[in-house]
Parts: structure tokens; C-alpha cells; sequence
């Protein structure tokens, strides 16, 4: 980390216990919207991949496991890879299956053999590392040739910052100081030199940002968010993108 670069606030995971799943009055209720809005669409790419198969999915980074929980509902067999054991706690409590692997581990040096995965995913998670690049490189090297990466983060720029740091500051309850930085926001072009550069050859590409209407008036209203507040993919990856990459079928 560069000096006097502020770092990211990533021990604010470690203290939301059941607000992970209960909590409106704070900006994980925000997460829990982009994982109903994008969990379907990564379920939907792993079942055409895969011919509707049973796959090996590692979720990392994976928090109280809202994409981890959901697809092993679908029958898939998922590791989940976390650096904080109280979010990894609340993720075993909230998992039907009860079949999940949740594991307390680092995303820089993935406890998993070369070559272990179907699929991995990365939502939410690369703007809360401060070495990208080497997540995407281990994420690479624990994937199976013609595997997938999947994966989600904020753009770097002018209108990034304003509406996903300042504006959850200014209207959702209880935003904690530095839970986004932007000095750590990938532009799509620099998440695609990545994977490139770890053997992942990119796929698709979709912007993201909230949906407008009554929900979204509520909560600049309240400061709480709404059941029904959603998010919609978009041609513009200004603000937010998720997307897919795939490993070569042949390894060097």
C-alpha cells in the first residue's frame, strides 16, 4: 500500500453477525440486492456452461454466503473462502444445504490444489484487496482448463465515487467510514489485463446500477433500504460491471 493511502475498512464484516441477513438501517442491505439481482444470472451461465451439471464452485471472498448458499441449493459442490470467521459463522447458519465448505483462508494463497474448480467467483471482493492481480492469479491457478471466473467490482472514476462511496454515505444508515476507497476501484480494462495475464480469457462484460423507482426514492427518503430496492444490469459499466472469464482449454 502506497503511504498515507487510506486503506479499505474491511473489519466492518467481522461485526454485522445476523444483520448480514436481517439488518435494512446499513449498507449490507445493498449487498444482499446485488446478490438477488446477479446470483440468478451466474447460476443461469454455470448451467449452459456446464449442461445443467453438478459443478466445483469456490466462492471467494465470500462474507455470510449469499452466492454460496444459492448455488449449493442448486446441487452444486461449493467451497466458500473467507478472511473473517464471524462472517464465516453467520454463512454456515444461513446454508439449507448445510453441504457448503466454508473455509477461513487468503485470497493471495488459496489452501486448494492447482486445478480443483469448475467455476470461481470474485463478487464484491477485488476492491477490498490491496494486490488484485495476484487474487485473479490464484484464482486462475486453482481453476480447471475451461473453467470460469466470475466476478464483480466498481469502475475508478469521478461518477464511481459519487454515487457508490459518497451518496451510500449520505443516504443508507450507518455507512462506516472507508467502506469503499477508490484508489482500489479496477477499470474494466485494467480487470481484463489481469485475467489475460493469468491464462483467463474474458467473456462478457455488463454494467450494473440501480434500478429507478419507488424503492430508490424510499431510501434516499429514509436512509433504509427497501425489500424491494433491486439492481439491473446495463450497456454502462461506469458505475459498477460483473462479468465472465474463462480459463485456457490448455495450460502452458
Amino acid at each position: 500500500m502506497e503511504a498515507n493511502a487510506r486503506p479499505v475498512n474491511n473489519a466492518i464484516y467481522s461485526e454485522l453477525g445476523d444483520r448480514w441477513y436481517d439488518a435494512h438501517d446499513d449498507p449490507v442491505a445493498l449487498l444482499r440486492a446485488e446478490s438477488r439481482h446477479r446470483n440468478p444470472w451466474v447460476a443461469r451461465r454455470v448451467e449452459r456452461a456446464f449442461g445443467g451439471r453438478p459443478v466445483d464452485a469456490l466462492d471467494v471472498g465470500c462474507g455470510a454466503g449469499f452466492l454460496s448458499n444459492y448455488l449449493a441449493a442448486r446441487g452444486h459442490r461449493v467451497s466458500g473462502l473467507d478472511a473473517s470467521a464471524e462472517s464465516l459463522e453467520v454463512a454456515r447458519r444461513h446454508d439449507p444445504s448445510r453441504s457448503v465448505d466454508y473455509r477461513l483462508g487468503d485470497a493471495l494463497a488459496l489452501p486448494y490444489p492447482d486445478a480443483s474448480f469448475d467455476v470461481a467467483c470474485a463478487m464484491d471482493f477485488l476492491e477490498h484487496v490491496e494486490h488484485p492481480a495476484r487474487a485473479v492469479a490464484e484464482i486462475a491457478r486453482v481453476l480447471r482448463p475451461s473453467g470460469l471466473f466470475f466476478f464483480h467490482t466498481f469502475n475508478r472514476n469521478a461518477l464511481a465515487y459519487l454515487v457508490i462511496i459518497k451518496a451510500v454515505e449520505w443516504f443508507v444508515k450507518n455507512t462506516p467510514r472507508d467502506m469503499h476507497v477508490l484508489r482500489l476501484f479496477l477499470r474494466p480494462d485494467e480487470l481484463a489485463a489481469m485475467c489475460r495475464a493469468s491464462g483467463l480469457e474474458p467473456l462478457e462484460v455488463l454494467g450494473s446500477r440501480p434500478r429507478l423507482g419507488p424503492a430508490l426514492l424510499k431510501l434516499a427518503a429514509t436512509g433504509v433500504v427497501p425489500d424491494d430496492f433491486a439492481f439491473t444490469f446495463s450497456r454502462s459499466t461506469l458505475l459498477a460491471y460483473t462479468g465472465v472469464a474463462r480459463r485456457e482449454a490448455a495450460r502452458p
